[in-house]
């Protein structure tokens, strides 16, 4: 059994244990860091098979935003998920029902797939054979479709704008900072000389 071989089986065996643990794990902390556990072996298996652009969206989105962020937000909200799970037996059935209908067109997808001897011949955009998958991708989007592309990232980019538009309240009252007030300051607005009399205290002055 050779190097790769072995790095295969400890990061599939890695994989699939944290990936139990997400569901199964009570405390929803421990289901985060499970699941950053899982995305990294996942990332492992990406790099053996070659696909170095998978494993690093992997590691850089993933596992640097995504999961970190659901670590951050389960953390900051305090959820009490033993009030969330009270109606859990209410929604089984259902719940089983879509979870079968899932499972029978998975199989019948997997069943039914093919891979044409003529596909894997007919490249839609031909590349170096020495270039590695990141040099290829990063080619094709930038070039072949770099307007897509760039189009997508605004697409996102109004998304986030627009939610955070949208989840903003300004609260009445508020004392917010104004940075050009700030430096409009002078020495007379910021400060004020009182000529305390000895004994009498800043009251007495005013």
């Amino acid at each position: 059994m050779g190097a790769v071989a072995v790095f295969f089986y400890v990061f599939a065996a890695v994989l699939v244990a944290s990936a139990f643990l997400v569901i199964s794990a009570k405390n929803p902390v421990h289901s985060v860091l499970f699941l950053i556990l899982a995305f990294v072996n996942a990332a492992g298996l990406f790099m053996l098979l070659g696909a170095e652009f998978l494993s690093l969206i992997l590691i850089v989105v993933y596992v640097g935003a995504v999961a970190v962020l659901f670590l951050f937000v389960v953390m900051m909200l305090d959820v009490d998920f033993a009030e969330l799970k009270q109606g859990f037996s209410q929604y089984l059935p259902v719940g089983a029902l879509i979870g079968l209908i899932v499972l029978i067109e998975l199989t019948l997808v997997v069943s039914g797939f093919v891979i044409t001897p003529v596909a894997l011949h007919q490249a839609a955009s031909p590349v170096a054979q020495d270039a590695n998958n990141v040099l290829a991708l990063g080619e094709v989007l930038y070039t072949q479709y770099f307007f897509l592309f760039q189009g997508a990232g605004f697409v996102l980019l109004t998304a986030m704008i627009g939610a955070i538009v949208l989840t903003l309240h300004h609260k009445p009252g508020l004392r917010r900072q104004n940075i050009a007030e700030q430096n409009a300051r002078t020495r007379e607005d910021a400060i004020d000389i009182v000529k305390v009399a000895s004994g009498k205290g800043l009251r007495a002055a005013e």
